[in-house]
């Protein structure tokens, strides 16, 4: 039991090493990347505060933002506009259409 005790406190002061040395490598400050699903978020969101009293379809989102057009590209931001509509940032002035809430 002394001998394993003795093996796991030598492991324990190789990881704080490590975790030392990744400390200090690592950029003060430094935040990871934001996750793609931000992005594409802040990319709707950014398309309608630039166009406020425009109504879009998710494929016109698509195209205006350079973003595939591709069926299951769509359909997430579908998912995503519908989110964003029940969160109050966004209306649905008709089926499938929205617009930046003013």
């Amino acid at each position: 039991m002394t001998a394993a005790l003795a093996e796991t406190e030598g492991r324990l002061a190789d990881l704080a090493t490590t975790a030392k040395v990744i400390a200090e490598l690592a950029p003060a400050g430094a935040e990871p990347d934001p996750p793609e699903t931000n992005t594409a978020y802040q990319a709707i969101v950014n398309a309608f505060n630039q166009h406020p009293a425009q109504e879009f379809r998710a494929r016109e989102l698509h195209e205006l933002l350079g973003m595939p057009t591709d069926e299951a590209s769509v359909s997430i931001t579908r998912s995503r506009l519908g989110r964003l509509a029940r969160q109050g940032f966004l209306t649905q002035p008709g089926r499938g259409r929205y617009q930046k809430r003013t």
